[in-house]
């Protein structure tokens, strides 16, 4: 029994080995899509009325702060297990405005953590948007942009999210953040995907500005891409690698394409299972099997699933516990559970 007992923590990672002598820095990167996070105000300069929000009978304001505190409690526990805390970088959706961010990182359960905001309004007619949140303890931004990708649907242009670009140092690495909230398959899969695909060519552009000025740049893409990552925006636009023995120098590796293939999700859409939410990374963040972890390296990626965060009754058993359903409020957390990995790099 001693024997394997030993045999166990010594086969643990180093890592995560947090009672035996920590070797390595954690640091959690994450997205997650916030399912509508509108406050209870009307905005005549956007279509906020037709938020799940503004379509509540009464008691706004109630559920207003408990989805806040829902929210905190989710994202104060990604990655904890392992780094201690909660994400060093987050990135969000579904965003009505800075002021709805403000509220959820001065809440109860994430105050004590000094997230910042980069956040900028984006052209979309709901008037939702992407934003990035960070602890400032970690992560010190040195430049933030957006870019609104130019979609045409028919001859008329498609308002959708900006891509938030902010490069930051990770402590003392330079990294590159790229937040993405692509078309919709509003009016059907195949109808949308050049849609899609725009958006992805956007990300291409974004990327290749980043390297015409390093030569090297670590580069994460996060966001509720509204594809799979089989779909053609990931594998003939992106050229996305699912295997690391794949993977040459200026690739892009997307470690849930196996997850999708292992039948793993985050959300339900349309009675279809799907993986919309990923995080891809440049192969400069990735561990090639040398077990070089003298810069930042992802060690691990993973889909937030929590039980308490799937839904375990009814017709949408198995799917996210969603805040918003038919007009009323149904007191989950959000209809996509967030996806985050691991960065760890020696001390």
């Amino acid at each position: 029994m001693i024997l394997i007992l030993l045999w166990i923590v010594l086969s643990m990672p180093k890592c995560f080995s947090q009672n035996y002598g920590t070797s390595y820095k954690i640091r959690t990167v994450a997205f997650y899509n916030l399912e509508n996070l509108f406050d209870t105000i009307n905005d005549i300069t956007k279509n906020d009325e037709a938020s799940p929000m503004m379509e509540l009978k009464g008691n706004r304001s109630q559920v207003y702060w408990d989805k806040i505190d829902k929210l905190a409690t989710v994202i104060s526990l990604i990655g904890k297990d392992k780094s201690n805390t909660s994400p060093a970088i987050i990135g969000v959706s579904e965003v009505e405005n800075r002021a709805v961010l403000e509220d959820l990182i001065h809440s109860d359960k994430l105050k004590s953590k000094g997230y910042r905001i980069i956040h900028y309004d984006s052209p979309d007619k709901r008037g939702i948007d992407v934003a990035l949140l960070y602890q400032q303890r970690y992560f010190t931004p040195i430049h933030h942009e957006v870019f609104t990708p130019r979609i045409y649907n028919n001859g008329y242009k498609v308002y959708t999210r900006d891509q938030l670009l902010v490069s930051g140092y990770l402590d003392d690495e330079l990294i590159h953040v790229i937040v993405n909230h692509w078309p919709s398959r509003r009016g059907g899969e195949e109808e949308s995907r050049p849609l899609r695909e725009k958006a992805a060519y956007q990300n291409m552009k974004i990327i290749e500005q980043i390297r015409q000025k390093e030569e090297s740049p670590k580069i994460l893409l996060m966001g509720d891409f509204n594809d799979d990552p089989i779909n053609s925006s990931f594998k003939k636009v992106l050229k996305t690698k699912s295997e690391k023995k794949n993977v040459a120098k200026e690739d892009l590796y997307n470690p849930y394409e196996r997850m999708f293939k292992k039948g793993f999700n985050t959300l339900g859409y349309r009675d279809n299972i799907n993986l919309f939410d990923q995080i891809v990374i440049t192969s400069t963040l990735l561990d090639t099997g040398k077990k070089d972890y003298s810069t930042y390296k992802m060690f691990k990626a993973a889909i937030f699933n929590k039980s308490f965060l799937t839904t375990n009754k009814g017709r949408y058993k198995g799917y996210p516990f969603r805040s918003f359903s038919y007009g009323a409020y149904s007191g989950g957390y959000s209809d996509h559970y967030p996806v985050y990995i691991y960065l760890i790099r020696e001390k």
